[in-house]
């Protein structure tokens, strides 16, 4: 038997997984921040309730497991930025605010760039237990950016481009 079959988690990582893995955790922990951030930005309940609930079961999730995985690989982990204290929305001034549309844009495009990394590192790894975990993160994000576009649709935010009516 090779140094590459039987169970994966005993097989090395190679360098493209080692990096995609720490560069994923690092844009992971700067995400939960910039989520924080918005939260604050916005009024909407359903739009702060999405973006708490992205965090707390996608974001961190996805964090503990990445850590998990390079802490038994004996990788040091990249630095977390701190927490962000939550703000009142009459206390960001209005010209420095976002308002709910833009947040919920700017969570798509989150949403949508986090799906590309997931297609790229399950397509990367070797470990068949890495390129199931992105699959599954990838899903995730579907399911996240269905529900995203509903409320937009739903709240009137969405600006379609032209549409083909014949």
């Amino acid at each position: 038997m090779g140094i590459l079959s039987g169970n994966p988690k005993e097989e090395p990582l190679h360098a493209g997984e080692v990096y995609s893995l720490w560069s994923h955790l690092l844009d992971t922990k700067g995400l939960y921040v910039t989520f924080q951030v918005l939260n604050s930005h916005t009024g909407d309940h359903d739009l702060k309730e999405f973006l708490k609930d992205y965090s707390e079961n996608v974001i961190k999730k996805e964090e503990e497991q990445v850590e998990t995985i390079l802490k038994e690989n004996g990788i040091r982990l990249p630095p977390a930025p701190p927490d962000r204290p939550m703000v009142n929305i009459e206390d960001i001034p209005a010209g420095a605010r976002f308002n709910d549309p833009e947040v919920a844009i700017l969570a798509g495009k989150e949403l949508m760039a986090g799906k590309q990394l997931c297609s790229h590192i399950s397509s990367i790894a070797i470990r068949t237990d890495i390129a199931e975990m992105y699959n599954e993160f990838y899903t995730e994000k579907v399911e996240y950016q269905g529900k995203l576009l509903k409320m937009i649709k739903d709240k009137g935010w969405l600006v379609p481009p032209p549409l083909n009516i014949k």
